[in-house]
């Protein structure tokens, strides 16, 4: 919600080890981030330019309806919630902080959804991938509650934690506990709580729980006791790395993104085991049956080398992991994961005096560089290259020369704006600026646009490093080091090389479910996902949610972004695709919930430009 940033606290050896396979770019679990300059949260949740070709209904998909939400623009639709007759869909604050919110659909007849109410956050904060509507009946409440994250968009009015509403009456729906969250990051307490991507609740006999991914200490799993859920309570902390270490992979050493992302909990046997997406760490089950006391019951690796990459492009390489969200089959037999990845090029970068990996990505909407193509030459320190400040000095027209800017100031457009105006630059390179708020050895993606390759945002040290300066990350992130890079714009650093890899979009896994490491059967991923010729201009092709049959024990349905709905059938182990739907205007599809209506199950699916799409799948 929130797929690229590494924490800084991985450290300078961690973040340039990454780099040797290339960066996924997943998720930003420090939270908020200057977005004022074209930062973004890695592309959590993607761009919306451009949509494959439409294909209409698939033989095998009838869409039932539709409906347009109201104050709805392109990506403000998040995830999407069903619960006795009615969806609820976020709208989410990141591409406007207003109108942010939960929209109350009346589907009791599929065929004619309307919209019947709306819950409007806090000014500042939305909710985006934690939407569930679930009764729960202990000795404190007894009724139906929707449960939904805070992120933020506007300091300081926003704020972070959960909210639980009363649904009882889904056209009224009234606030029970707002607000209520983690209020510590690493020990040290604080006046609000940390902001949550997501949140999962369930009810366990006389008390209920949720769960909250917390981006502002993204390993733990925190766990709320919400039996009173007007009185919220969080009663445990949980790190899955340290307290499981058996969930980490020892290789290759990309998957180093070790942080919650999404989680489910299903009653098994009687126990509550909970489902959690643990990114690069793969996918875990837990028996929290008793919350204080979790036990480990499975895992997932990644299999080395990338078995989807292999298989549909040819391309021998190494997973990058991203385990964004799973469901278990109706019969338990199965994990589905889904692995969101908006980085189908990533690229190594190399700092050749030094013998050292940079940090990178490319630029959002820059030239590319493509698969095995190696731009190679000096480094040309220009400043922050920004307008007022001192002019970018023209590179030389008989050499490789790649211009190295400080972020900040001003947009990342407007720094590769001038350095292409300055003439022979061949390609540019952005490291970080100072602040806690992505700044010093944080990494992230960067909404640019121009027609020269721009990689970055790279750490803070790695800038340094390229020109020989000491750096000390505690003294950045305290605010005591250097505030800019103390040498002289036109200054020449080391040689640096980039070079292209092609590794395609997220996709899907299938896992044989059970004890200890579970063995990977099988994966799937739209054809277009693994073609270079699908790497812009087609919308995100990447996987993001997945939603088990409630009736069938072999169907899952995908929210495959601008990829459209899409139906798995597993025959043999394998999954095989039985259906799809892309509209006539293209989808771009976030959420996705199965529901039952007159016998007969339906799929809602959330569209983040338009709101809410049923769908029914009617093949054999």
């Amino acid at each position: 919600m929130l797929g690229r940033r590494f924490r800084s606290s991985f450290g300078v050896a961690l973040a340039a080890a990454l780099l040797v396979t290339g960066v996924a770019f997943a998720h930003d679990p420090e939270g908020a981030i200057d977005e004022s300059d074209g930062a973004r949260d890695a592309k959590q949740h993607g761009d919306t330019a451009g949509h494959l070709n439409p294909e209409g209904t698939h033989d095998n998909v009838a869409l039932v309806s539709k409906l347009k939400l109201k104050n709805v623009v392109p990506e403000k639709i998040a995830d999407v919630g069903v619960f006795k007759g009615y969806a609820y869909l976020a709208a989410w604050g990141v591409v406007t902080c207003k109108y942010n919110g939960v929209h109350v659909v009346d589907i009791k007849n599929p065929a004619s959804p309307k919209e019947v109410a709306f819950i409007g956050s806090k000014e500042g904060s939305y909710p985006g991938e934690g939407v569930q509507a679930l009764h729960i009946d202990t000795p404190k409440f007894n009724g139906d509650i929707l449960v939904t994250n805070n992120e933020k968009c506007k300091e300081p009015a926003g704020f972070g934690g959960i909210n639980i509403y009363d649904i009882s009456k889904p056209t009224a729906p009234t606030p029970l506990s707002r607000g209520f969250g983690d209020s510590t990051v690493s020990g040290s307490g604080k006046k609000a709580a940390n902001e949550n991507h997501s949140v999962f609740a369930w009810d366990a006999g006389d008390k209920a729980y949720a769960v909250m991914v917390d981006n502002e200490e993204a390993d733990d799993v925190d766990i709320v006791d919400i039996t009173d859920p007007k009185k919220p309570a969080l009663i445990a902390e949980y790190n899955l790395a340290t307290r499981f270490p058996q969930i980490l992979q020892a290789a290759p050493a990309n998957l180093v993104e070790i942080f919650l992302h999404d989680m489910v909990v299903k009653e098994i046997g009687g126990k509550q085991v909970m489902l959690l997406s643990y990114w690069d760490a793969g996918y875990v089950a837990l028996d929290m049956t008793n919350p204080l006391r979790p036990r480990y019951l499975g895992d997932t690796d990644f299999a080395d080398p990338d078995p989807e990459l292999l298989e549909s492009a040819g391309i021998t390489a190494p997973p990058e992991g991203n385990g964004h969200q799973s469901e278990l089959t109706r019969d338990n037999k199965y994990l589905i994961g889904a692995d969101e990845d908006f980085s189908p090029l990533a690229v190594l970068g190399r700092n050749l005096d030094d013998g050292a990996d940079l940090t990178v990505g490319q630029g959002s909407g820059t030239k590319l560089l493509l698969n095995d193509k190696v731009i190679q030459g000096r480094s040309v320190f220009v400043g922050r290259a920004c307008i007022g400040d001192p002019a970018v000095p023209a590179g030389s027209a008989s050499v490789v020369d790649i211009a190295v800017v400080e972020r900040g100031l001003c947009t990342f457009t407007e720094k590769a704006a001038n350095v292409r105006a300055a003439g022979g630059y061949d390609a540019v390179l952005i490291f970080n600026r100072v602040g806690t708020d992505g700044g010093c050895d944080g990494v992230l993606g960067m909404s640019v646009e121009g027609d020269i390759p721009t990689f970055g945002v790279a750490p803070r040290s790695q800038g340094f490093a390229i020109f020989d300066e000491p750096y000390d990350n505690a003294a950045c992130l305290a605010g005591t080091g250097a505030s800019r890079l103390p040498v002289a714009i036109g200054t020449v650093g080391d040689t640096l090389r980039f070079t292209g890899k092609f590794d395609g979009w997220g996709y899907v896994h299938l896992f044989d479910y059970g004890a200890g490491k579970m063995a990977e059967l099988d994966t799937f991923a739209i054809p277009e996902a693994h073609d270079q010729d699908y790497v812009r201009g087609f919308g995100d092709l990447s996987v993001h949610e997945v939603a088990t049959s409630a009736v069938r024990d072999d169907l899952a349905y995908l929210s495959y972004y601008s990829g459209g709905f899409r139906v798995l059938k597993i025959v043999d182990d394998e999954l095989a695709e039985v259906g799809h739907f892309i509209d006539g205007g293209g989808n771009n599809f976030w959420g996705v919930q199965v529901f039952q209506s007159g016998g007969k199950e339906y799929v809602a699916a959330s569209d983040r430009d338009y709101g809410l799409y049923i769908f029914r799948y009617t093949g054999p």
